[in-house]
């Protein structure tokens, strides 16, 4: 099952679809009420009754009937982890993530061997934008059940966008004969064997990409966009071009031109590119971070503090916004302001040398010598230890690719 294809290849079984998330089936005492405890009490056959009412209304997409029913069997069995598991996946179809993290939990802890429930938890995590959190329910899945399409390829995307890119080409690739005709697939292998340094890998890949790709704008962008992480601009742009011919409201196709655009230092076409993209997909933090990184660079600071803002509005984890305020109230000398900034963005990015720098810099202002100083040595560790091979906060790392489709699920 392909899994997040921002509407970008044809399958009947996306990410957000209902049959991403199908109710826990009755396999016996492990994941529904015992039906087969002889002599059987009217208790037990009333939850096996309602757990069965429950899969029947949840099949059929009735979340309410499915619901009431569920919880008439913890009623009477409060040790039903199936029971808990639906309500996870209900929960999950409504896209309450933080009700159905609650459910799926308390389902692992009664029934820790259901990889069902595991995995969900994994994905409630990825939704949430929770990437390291997901790693450990999906690596578990996969052990447990290597063959597993869907955990595999979502694990792999984790640590692609925690920047683990030897782990994500480690788990991916093994995927290459089941996958290698799906441009998606091929997409994200190449983004993290490219930043893996996988030279090889990468250009195969690659060469793939181009070979199963059907004449879509859908594909264009897609080679669009790797041809972006490869950093070769002017390819990029003309594949986004084609694109954009056949279909110029496509969500994400001018955030992919404007960021073209900036390697190539064509401000005004970047930010043309990004307003367009903001008219398409008004909800996208990341179209907001990009332009207030753009408008900080132009010093025009009103602007960034604006488009920061309605960035962490949509998405209130996002660090490199967050290090864009502070530099801006550090500019204006609003030092409180700015600490409290940057101690946010260095607990979302705690391995950015360039935050802990400006929290030094905040702090030597503000007066507070020693911590500026422990700030600074800690900055310049950073520097020092990673100076061959500095992989910091893709967010926070000048130069690097976003690529928001890959962590939007399909509407």
């Amino acid at each position: 099952m392909w899994l997040l294809v921002a509407c970008l290849t044809p399958c009947s079984e996306a990410f957000a679809s209902e049959k991403a998330f199908p109710p826990f089936e009755v396999h016996g005492k492990q994941e529904a009420p015992d039906a087969s405890a002889a002599p059987r009490s009217a208790g037990a056959a009333n939850a096996t009754r309602y757990f069965a009412e429950g899969q029947t209304a949840l099949q059929r997409g009735d979340l309410d009937v499915a619901g009431a029913a569920f919880r008439k069997v913890l009623a009477i069995d409060p040790n039903a982890g199936a029971a808990y598991a639906n309500l996870g996946v209900i929960a999950m179809r409504r896209t309450e993530w933080d009700h159905a993290l609650n459910y799926l939990q308390k389902a692992e802890k009664l029934e820790p061997n259901m990889t069902g429930v595991r995995l969900n938890i994994g994905l409630v995590k990825f939704r949430r934008g929770d990437y390291f959190g997901a790693i450990g329910p999906l690596q578990s899945v996969v052990r447990d059940q290597p063959d597993s399409f869907q955990a595999r390829y979502l694990l792999g995307l984790c640590h692609l966008f925690v920047e683990r890119y030897g782990d994500a080409v480690a788990v991916l690739q093994p995927l290459w004969a089941q996958a290698s005709g799906n441009f998606m697939y091929l997409y994200v292998l190449g983004i993290a064997a490219h930043n893996a340094g996988q030279k090889d890998l990468d250009e195969k890949a690659m060469n793939r990409l181009v070979e199963v790709g059907a004449d879509t704008p859908e594909f264009h962008m897609i080679v669009g966009k790797a041809y972006l992480n490869r950093e070769e601009s002017q390819k990029s742009i003309a594949e986004l071009e084609i694109a954009e011919k056949a279909a110029p409201n496509m969500p994400f196709l001018h955030f992919g031109l404007g960021t073209a655009y900036l390697q190539l230092q064509d401000d005004q076409r970047a930010e043309a590119e990004f307003q367009k993209e903001i008219a398409v997909e008004p909800d996208l933090p990341d179209i907001y971070e990009q332009l207030g990184e753009l408008y900080l660079k132009q010093e025009r600071d009103a602007e960034a503090e604006k488009a920061f803002q309605q960035a962490l509005q949509r998405n209130p984890k996002m660090p490199a916004s967050l290090f864009g305020l502070a530099r801006i109230h550090q500019r204006q000398e609003k030092y409180q302001l700015a600490l409290k900034e940057i101690d946010e963005a260095v607990r979302l990015a705690p391995k950015s040398k360039n935050v802990h720098f400006v929290r030094g810099r905040i702090l030597l202002k503000l007066g507070r010598r020693e911590e500026a100083q422990r700030e600074m040595d800690a900055a310049q560790k950073m520097i020092d230890v990673s100076f061959e091979k500095d992989r910091e906060a893709t967010a926070l790392k000048n130069g690097v690719v976003r690529n928001p489709e890959l962590a939007t699920a399909p509407q």
